[in-house]
C-alpha cells in the first residue's frame, strides 16, 4: 500500500521501514498428535475403556472420526445433522474460514450419534453440558479426558486429531485434494472458496468410511 502511495506521489517514503526488527516473528503453534499406528491403537482402546461421562467418551471417538476443529465439534447442533443423508453440514458462521463445510458420516459415526440422541436429544447441542443442557461441553472437557486416560498434552490434544488424520490418510494413499477438503483447509481463489464445500464429496464419503473401519477396529468396534 505504501509503495503504491509512493508511486502515485502521495508520500515520499514507506514509514513501515522503521518497524523492521522491532516486532517478533509470528510463531506457528503446532498441536501434537499421534501418528504411530500402534500408539493410536493404544489411544483408541483407552478411549473405549473410558469410564467418565458417556457423552465425553463418544465425543473423543467422533473427534477422531470427523477430525474437525474441537470448537466445531463441541458446538455441533442437532439441526445441522441429516442422519438419513449421512452428513453433517456445518454452517459458514461456525467455521474458521467462514465457508460452509460438509462432513460425510460413516456407519460407525451414525451409530455413535444415535447413542447420543438418547442422551442429549433434548438439547439443541449434540454434546450438551451436564450442568447446563442449553450449553455445549466446556472447552477443556476433551483434553481433560485424554489426560485422565494417561495421555499428556505434550503427546496428543483434541486438536492434534487433525494432524493424526491428515498424516495417516496421506500414508494410506488417499489423494491430498480430498484430504485437504475434508480438513476444511482454505483455498486461495475467492470464487472457488465459496463453492468448494462439496468438492470431492463422493471420494470423501468413501475415504471417511474407510478411515472409520481402519481405526475404529484398533479398539472395540463402535
Amino acid at each position: 500500500m505504501f509503495r503504491h502511495a509512493i508511486g502515485l506521489g502521495y508520500i515520499e517514503r514507506d514509514i513501515t521501514e522503521d518497524l523492521r526488527g522491532l516486532l517478533e516473528p509470528l510463531h506457528v503453534r503446532h498441536r501434537p498428535g499421534i501418528t504411530d499406528p500402534a500408539r493410536l491403537g493404544e489411544l483408541l482402546r483407552a478411549i473405549d475403556g473410558y469410564t467418565g461421562r458417556e457423552v465425553i467418551g463418544i465425543a473423543l471417538k467422533l473427534a477422531l472420526l470427523f477430525f474437525v476443529r474441537p470448537g466445531e465439534l463441541r458446538k455441533a447442533r442437532w439441526q445441522q445433522f441429516d442422519l438419513q443423508a449421512a452428513q453433517w453440514r456445518i454452517p459458514a458462521e461456525c467455521m474458521k474460514a467462514r465457508i460452509q463445510h460438509l462432513v460425510p458420516l460413516s456407519r460407525q459415526a451414525l451409530e455413535l450419534l444415535l447413542k447420543l440422541r438418547r442422551i442429549s436429544g433434548d438439547s439443541e447441542y449434540v454434546f450438551a453440558s451436564l450442568r447446563h443442557q442449553s450449553r455445549p461441553l466446556h472447552g477443556t472437557a476433551l483434553s481433560g479426558a485424554l489426560q485422565s486416560l494417561g495421555f499428556e498434552r505434550s503427546e496428543v490434544t483434541p486438536y492434534g486429531f487433525r494432524a493424526t488424520a491428515c498424516t495417516l490418510l496421506n500414508e494410506l494413499g488417499w489423494r491430498s485434494e480430498a484430504i485437504e477438503r475434508q480438513m476444511a483447509h482454505g483455498v486461495s481463489d475467492s470464487i472457488r472458496r465459496h463453492y468448494n464445500y462439496a468438492q470431492h464429496l463422493p471420494e470423501r464419503r468413501v475415504m471417511m468410511q474407510a478411515w472409520a473401519i481402519t481405526w475404529m477396529g484398533c479398539g472395540r468396534p463402535a
